[in-house]
């Protein structure tokens, strides 16, 4: 069959693992993609991406500076890997030249951007997927599986915390300034997706946000080893990033989620953690639980029953007996019923990747909607957001309908200023 000619817009980090997953992709042959261009305002940066994908695809893609570039260049779908800020504005412009688009998360870094972008693909036939990720995880099917097969009775409660980070830079200056996209949001929209996709809508939120850390420090400008570099592939950008500077992001939010199940969730990030980096996910219904690990970790899921019997790993297989992984999770983790893996983080990394690459052709190829799509991008920001504008507010009760039709938007309110969106 042939190929469906790419191009990745975004060289730095993202775009790197993103070209990881493509190889991924291609060593199990079920690679759909020919990447003809990378694309980077960053001329050199480009030339690096072109010349990493050389060496892992076989064959080396076009660097350009522009999208319309890429696209004289013969891409007819584009993988948007950028810095936040832009992915909506890409994305549009892409969906104008008439091509298909898979954006990083989030689709848009205000609820305004995500409805500009709305506004730009409907009445078209484009396809656009959102790439979420940590979904895709085998363990996180086997979660839904679980759900979906009525092995924890009625869901009542979700609890999610982690903490850790102190103050030192986490990855990118930018995930520390407000109007860039800010830790709470970036790692936020992947766990305020997850919440759906395991528990169905969220109708309100109320919560308190912090900035503990004022101050951040980058290790990696004075020769240190970086505080956190996923994938390996940020250490050169760190080193050049300023040793000190300040943080106008939040880095601590506490929540609590009401859903239109009537489940009830418990959130708390703390990214300013001085003590024991810690995690603990967890989802309880009428006959059980189920603890949850890290994603991307490989470690197998805990399930108790009537306070009991507890399983772990694949004992809880025979209780999920329609538990089966799409056929791309299932030849890259080993089997269609796969449940802890054991890889590291940077394999596990590069071979979710690789699924949402093998979905996106897929979609590309029947003009089928995607899994997580503009809707789903739109609701994980929306949820996100609810939960820091009740923070900004000191916790006041916010729901999701008044975050997406704009009622509520105080704390993104510079932010599209900043970026030039607005209702």
């Amino acid at each position: 069959m042939e190929r469906i000619p790419l191009a990745i817009v975004g060289s730095g980090g993202m775009g790197t693992r993103h070209v990881f997953g493509l190889a991924e992709l291609e060593r199990a042959g079920l690679n759909p993609f020919d990447l003809v261009a990378v694309c980077d305002v960053d001329n050199a940066r480009a030339e690096r991406l072109a010349d990493e994908a050389a060496g892992r695809l076989g064959r080396r893609p076009a660097a350009h500076t522009d999208l319309e570039s890429a696209h004289r260049a013969g891409a007819a779908a584009i993988d948007i890997t950028t810095v936040p800020r832009f992915h909506h504005t890409l994305a549009a412009d892409a969906i104008a030249l008439g091509l298909d688009v898979m954006v990083e998360k989030p689709v848009g870094l205000t609820i305004a951007a995500a409805r500009a972008l709305r506004a730009e693909i409907a009445g078209t036939d484009r396809i656009l997927s959102v790439a979420e990720n940590f979904r895709r995880d085998p363990t996180n099917r086997l979660v839904k599986a679980l759900i979906d097969e009525g092995v924890l009775g009625d869901l009542r409660y979700f609890h999610q915390s982690s903490g850790g980070g102190g103050n030192l830079m986490a990855i990118s200056m930018w995930r520390h300034l407000k109007d860039e996209s800010g830790i709470l949001f970036d790692a936020g929209t992947h766990y305020t997706d997850l919440m759906e996709y395991y528990l169905g809508p969220a109708t309100s939120v109320y919560a308190q946000m912090r900035l503990f850390e004022k101050t951040r420090f980058n290790p990696a400008a004075t020769g240190g080893a970086p505080a956190s570099n996923p994938g390996g592939v940020y250490g050169q950008s760190q080193a050049a990033m300023p040793a000190e500077f300040t943080a106008t992001a939040d880095d601590a939010l506490f929540a609590m989620v009401n859903f239109e199940s009537g489940a009830i969730g418990q959130y708390a990030e703390n990214r300013a953690e001085h003590g024991r980096p810690g995690w603990a996910r967890s989802l309880h219904g009428s006959a059980g639980a189920v603890e949850i690990p890290k994603d991307r970790s490989g470690e197998p899921l805990v399930l108790t029953l009537d306070g009991t019997r507890t399983y772990a790993g694949a004992e809880i297989l025979p209780l999920a007996p329609g538990f089966r992984l799409d056929d791309a999770t299932a030849a890259l983790f080993g089997g269609a019923r796969a449940t802890a893996y054991g890889l590291d983080f940077e394999t596990v990394d590069r071979l979710l990747l690789a699924i949402e690459y093998a979905e996106f052709g897929s979609c590309i190829r029947s003009r089928t909607k995607p899994e997580v799509g503009l809707d789903e991008g739109l609701r994980a920001i929306a949820l996100c957001y609810a939960m820091m504008e009740s923070g900004a507010a000191g916790g006041t009760i916010v729901t999701i309908d008044d975050v997406l039709d704009g009622a509520v938007r105080e704390y993104q309110a510079s932010i599209d200023s900043a970026i030039g969106a607005s209702f």
